[in-house]
């Protein structure tokens, strides 16, 4: 383990999370097309950061920070981690920050498209979950974890896990496309609000029985139940808040500009969001890393008897 790069994952992973806070506040304050040109704002590297242009330029000015860090993130981990697969996954976050940074530049160029700004959101989950890998490959606890000999339960918790994990992402979808269908002074569209609800609904089931399943099967092992926790914990507090974010907004239309209980609500949603997903991840990957697979759990339990 070298725990430089182990540290440094952790920096770009939590720089990561306040670029999403800086792109939702973007969205929010309806700062999007505060300036028409880019990579220059009005035609200057460093423009006079006033009104919503303070939203644009910073928030590209954070993810240009941020593309910096994972190049050398990129080259730290080619130098010193010996694991071919983390290398690559390390590379993919490159791919993912450029890819990003594209699709940014063509949603300002081609006046925030739906298809685009959706796609440029959930692109930002995804890299905020390979930063947060990254940093959970390289930790400690991560290379020092002894697999168990066999799982309790009938239904693997890596199943539970997964599916837990696929039903957030397209709930993370869902939330992108009603975020970015209607600016703040319009009503956003009744089928997207339902959809989005349902989503929750399903989401509270899929992560609260993979939560609760890993507390009452290895309520002692402490490298499962602490990101279950967190999990299920954020996801109390992001049904709240997203009952907040709702409130809020249905009365936004009638406020001559963005109002701050409106930015805060959708912002803290937002934010909250990308840690219920990262926190599944977390709980994912260690599932994955703690308990045996099926075959695994077969050939555990044929070996007494070939004995």
């Amino acid at each position: 383990m070298n725990r430089g790069l182990n540290r440094f994952a952790i920096l770009v992973a939590c720089a990561t999370f306040f670029l999403i806070i800086a792109g939702a506040l973007v969205t929010s304050n309806d700062a999007g097309l505060a300036t028409s040109d880019w990579p220059l704002s009005n035609g200057q590297f460093f423009p006079k950061m006033v009104g919503n242009l303070f939203w644009e330029h910073g928030h590209r000015m954070v993810a240009t920070t941020v593309g910096m860090l994972t190049i050398v993130l990129a080259v730290y981990i080619r130098l010193k981690e010996k694991r071919e697969w983390v290398w690559k996954l390390g590379l993919f976050a490159l791919i993912a920050v450029i890819a990003q940074g594209l699709l940014g530049a063509i949603t300002v160029k081609y006046m925030l498209p739906l298809g685009v700004s959706t796609a440029h959101a959930t692109l930002a989950q995804l890299f905020f979950c390979t930063t947060v890998s990254l940093a959970v490959f390289t930790s400690r606890s991560w290379i020092e974890a002894r697999p168990l000999h066999e799982e309790k339960g009938t239904l693997p918790l890596r199943y539970l896990c997964t599916t837990a994990l696929v039903t957030i992402f397209l709930q993370l979808i869902l939330g992108a496309t009603l975020r970015h269908s209607a600016t703040w002074d319009q009503h956003l569209p009744t089928e997207l609000i339902l959809a989005h609800i349902g989503g929750a609904l399903a989401v509270t089931v899929a992560l609260g029985s993979a939560a609760l399943t890993v507390l009452r099967r290895h309520k002692d092992e402490p490298f499962l139940t602490r990101p279950a926790v967190i999990a299920l914990s954020l996801l109390v507090l992001q049904l709240f808040l997203g009952i907040g974010a709702y409130l809020t907004r249905l009365v936004s239309p009638n406020d001559p500009q963005p109002l701050n209980p409106m930015v805060a609500m959708t912002v803290a949603h937002v934010a909250c969001g990308a840690l219920v997903f990262v926190s599944t991840i977390v709980l994912t990957l260690r599932t994955f890393r703690f308990l045996p697979a099926t075959n695994e759990r077969s050939s555990w339990a044929a070996r007494p008897q070939e004995l």
